[in-house]
């Protein structure tokens, strides 16, 4: 809010953006944003998908138990591009952003990151989707059931097409619980947990993203 009201003030947080993600040991590659709340804020999402934009990060996803956000899809890029020409500025073709949900893909300039939107149908209805393709390949002769492991059902998904899975997941709201969110997915992801989405600040964000870079992750072992 400061940055859209100070005249620089936009210019000096771009700036700040910029350091901060090259300023972290690691940042993720593709993060995860999980609202377990009742009541999902267009604006403050739209703001964490553009700070996702803003310090380098490639792959966002958005994610709401009861599936608001994708399906009003449409008002939530309206409000990110909104976002991107003010707090952005002249610099806002260098932060694109490309809606990719494998029902609908709109793209915008020259894409830099990349955002699903997902919901419920997206997690473990895909998975059992996924299994009944699998069978009917089986069924067909194509398949041998000695043929499934990991790869081949990530091939098989449909959720995350194109998208390596989630480093990074922040879960927003008293819920103690992704509530669906890619089960297959995040099975070495990160979560950190955040009172609430609403009225969130940067400094709360990168917090987060401080907190990732520093922690030690031994993959199972």
């Amino acid at each position: 809010g400061a940055a859209r009201r100070r005249p620089g003030a936009a210019a000096q947080a771009r700036q700040r953006w910029r350091s901060d993600g090259r300023a972290l040991q690691k940042l993720p590659v593709h993060m995860g944003l999980v609202v377990t709340e009742e009541e999902p804020s267009y604006a403050d999402m739209a703001s964490l998908v553009v700070w996702c934009m803003a310090v380098g990060i490639s792959y966002v996803s958005v994610y709401d138990h009861n599936g608001i956000f994708k399906r009003n899809n449409s008002r939530l890029m309206d409000e990110i591009l909104k976002q991107q020409q003010e707090l952005l500025g002249q610099d806002c073709s260098k932060y694109t952003v490309e809606f990719a949900n494998h029902d609908k893909a709109d793209k915008v300039l020259n894409c830099q990151s990349t955002l699903k939107v997902l919901s419920p149908e997206d997690g473990k209805a895909d998975i059992v989707k996924a299994a009944q393709n699998f069978c009917q390949l089986v069924a067909q002769q194509q398949r041998t059931y000695t043929d499934l492991d990991v790869n081949v059902l990530d091939n098989l998904l449909s959720s995350t097409n194109g998208f390596p899975d989630p480093d990074l997941v922040l879960k927003f709201g008293p819920v103690d619980s992704t509530l669906g969110f890619l089960p297959w997915h995040i099975r070495l992801t990160e979560i950190i947990s955040l009172p609430s989405h609403l009225n969130i600040s940067y400094e709360d964000f990168f917090s987060a993203l401080h907190h990732y870079a520093a922690c030690e992750q031994r993959w199972g072992k």
